[in-house]
């Protein structure tokens, strides 16, 4: 029995020693994994809940003869563990042969720090602490007579993977999140986000005033009409087509497949746009190594506009005839490997700065309700929210209605003309994709339409 904490390296070889032992007649992966989280919510400017929840779950992964048995179970004594691998090998018995699955990955010893990604302070944080960031928000929104609601989440995360082939890697990492959303009650509204591995270094209040600035500014939007503009994405949007991107083309089986808008070897975007995937990065939310217990390597994707490389699972490399780089999700699995630490490259550009020579132009904070249109063309189409605005003549002049977009990202980040000096880290709200990144200005994106429903809050 693996106590809360998931931190004893002993314990933890023991349950997973222990498991592959019971699976006699198979090759045999087990992935224990622990969250330990934690989140105060507020809403209509009171804070109104706090919760806590821990899971751990052990799942075991059978082979044998290209069969694939999988099972998992939060039940971690012996009679729990005994009944998923028996699970697991009746669906083994049962299973098709798929000369194609994922075999077992080979051992390589994960060589990176313990302690990277892993924050003692943000493990220990406790509901007075997240309530004191809420209350900071709160304030700063009181005092722009806006409603706040938002949530302060703070967690500790394991994951241990090993394997009869002598697979033995664990990795343990913290991530605190604070987010608020700030509306006037007639339309306007503003967002912020603080994500990072170390609570420690989080200003609420900040966040609070950014969130109550940009909705302070948001009132009495005004219609712009669909069309072509020079657009200033804020990090939280380039954060998005990050995300989007990577769900569409950054994986090896994307391109196996053909609906990858990764051409391999040749410039899909400007000579100014290098990205790339770095689960080591401490600037970033590290994971030291993936679900098939492989040590995380950096990725190159995209560099100097050139597509350079996609990231691999165990899989996708034994087909392509390469090594893995760490980027596995729990096999088997539909959606191949996943970068997830993604990070792109800053300019030299003030934000401010960035207005200049804009005759008439769209300054976005962030877009929601993204959709892939085509995904070997690059094609989202989405919704710009909580902070879009007028430019004329250089400056920022009103607040408009939000607006869909339907673009073509490589298409777009051909033409970026002016990369922000600074980056920050956004994580995602849903997929775990996070990424550190500047703000872009393009020389044109394509909003398709209106959203009135949206316009009215």
């Amino acid at each position: 029995m693996v106590e809360p904490g998931g931190r004893d390296p002993a314990a933890l070889e023991s349950l997973l020693t222990h498991v592959l032992s019971l699976a006699t007649d198979a090759e045999a992966e087990a992935i224990f994994t622990e969250r330990n989280a934690a989140l105060t919510r507020f809403a209509n400017s009171r804070i109104h809940q706090n919760v806590a929840e821990r899971d751990a779950t052990l799942r075991i992964r059978l082979v044998r003869d290209a069969r694939t048995g999988v099972a998992s179970t939060n039940r971690l004594d012996n009679d729990g563990l005994q009944e998923a691998v028996e699970r697991a090998s009746a669906t083994l018995a049962l299973a098709t042969p798929n000369p194609h699955g994922a075999p077992l990955a080979d051992p390589i010893p994960s060589t990176a720090d313990a302690e990277l990604g892993f924050v003692a302070a943000t493990a220990r944080a406790d509901p007075e602490l997240r309530a004191a960031g809420a209350r900071a928000v709160i304030a700063a929104g009181d005092a722009a007579h806006l409603e706040s609601s938002g949530a302060f989440s703070t967690e500790t995360a394991t994951l241990a993977v090993a394997n009869s082939r002598g697979m033995r890697n664990t990795h343990s990492v913290t991530q605190a999140k604070l987010l608020t959303v700030m509306m006037d009650g007639n339309g306007a509204s503003g967002y912020a986000q603080a994500t990072g591995p170390d609570v420690r270094a989080f200003d609420p209040a900040a966040v609070g005033e950014e969130a109550a600035d940009k909705a302070s500014r948001s009132t009495d939007a005004v219609e712009l009409e669909p069309g072509e503009y020079p657009v200033i994405l804020e990090e939280y949007a380039v954060a998005t087509i990050l995300e989007y991107l990577s769900w569409m083309g950054f994986s090896a089986l994307a391109v196996e497949e053909g609906r990858s808008f990764m051409d391999l070897g040749q410039r899909i975007m400007g000579p100014n746009v290098s990205i790339w995937d770095d689960g080591l990065d401490p600037l970033g939310l590290p994971t030291a190594i993936d679900y098939e217990g492989v040590p995380k390597q950096r990725v190159d994707l995209i560099s100097d506009g050139v597509a350079h490389a996609v990231v691999h699972d165990t899989a996708t490399a034994a087909r392509a005839g390469v090594a893995s780089t760490g980027h596995g999700l729990p096999a088997p699995n539909a959606f191949g490997p996943m970068a997830w630490n993604l990070f792109m490259s800053p300019g030299s550009s003030a934000k401010e700065v960035m207005l200049s020579g804009i005759e008439r132009g769209v300054w976005v904070t962030r877009f929601h309700y993204v959709n892939i249109i085509h995904a070997k063309r690059g094609i989202l189409t989405g919704m710009t929210k909580d902070g879009t605005f007028l430019i004329e003549d250089g400056r920022i002049t009103r607040p408009i209605r939000n607006l869909r977009f339907t673009q073509s990202i490589p298409e777009a980040f051909s033409a970026i003309e002016a990369i922000g000096s600074e980056t920050r880290l956004v994580a995602a709200e849903y997929s775990g994709i996070n990424a550190r990144v500047p703000a872009l200005r393009l020389a044109k994106f394509a909003f398709t339409g209106a959203t009135g429903a949206e316009a009215q809050g």
